[in-house]
């Protein structure tokens, strides 16, 4: 089973920046390259949102609440997927999650959910 592990959080005030890296046991050079990775979200008592996506070819997409801010992406070499986050917002405060997606699709579901790193901005 793979096991995900999300680092980089912590607690900053807003207007302040973060960078998250989620790396996996088994993800290698192959996961990176044909897979789609994704960096999700879920504050209390809201359901869980997707905040970018990184495609294997390296096409981003991005929530509107986090475009500008928020850079996504991956060293296929280390197997590490990072999520620069930049402007932070108290609304940003969340749980973060990587996952990983289709073979060569954003568009189906996304597995291998880690426990997950804790980001709060204060106002």
């Amino acid at each position: 089973q793979v096991q995900v592990v999300e680092s980089g959080g912590g607690s900053v005030q807003a207007g302040g920046s973060l960078k998250l890296s989620c790396g996996a046991s088994r993800y290698t050079f192959n996961t990176f390259s044909y897979y789609c990775m994704g960096w999700f979200r879920q504050a209390p008592g809201k359901e869980r949102e997707e905040v970018a996506t990184i495609d294997s070819d390296g096409t981003t997409s991005y929530a509107d609440s986090v475009k500008g801010r928020f850079t996504i992406a991956k060293d296929n070499a280390k197997s590490t997927l990072f999520l620069q986050m930049n402007s932070l917002k108290p609304e940003d405060t969340a749980m973060y999650y990587c996952a990983r997606g289709g073979y060569n699709t954003c568009s189906s579901s996304f597995g291998d959910w880690g426990q997950g790193t804790q980001v709060t901005v204060s106002s």
